[in-house]
């Protein structure tokens, strides 16, 4: 699980520094902390899916599920 975190953190990083955003910025647009920001890039395991999903919203990114065994995952 903590391999899904740590993906999802990079991203959430990359899109934010690509956006030329820093870590304030992208916690007042997405309504949350700069703490829980930082934890999300930081990848950590448990964090809030509702807050997750406004920083997302943010960064025009998606979060999408898939069964095991698509997309080339075991």
């Amino acid at each position: 699980m903590h391999d899904h975190a740590s993906r999802i953190g990079e991203a959430v990083r990359d899109r934010r520094q690509a956006l030329d955003l820093t870590q304030v910025e992208l916690a007042e647009l997405a309504q949350c902390s700069t703490r829980f920001v930082h934890t999300v890039e930081s990848g950590k395991p448990t964090i809030r899916l509702d807050k997750l999903l406004a920083v997302l919203e943010v960064l025009g990114l998606e979060l999408h599920l898939m069964r095991r065994g698509e997309g080339g995952r075991p």
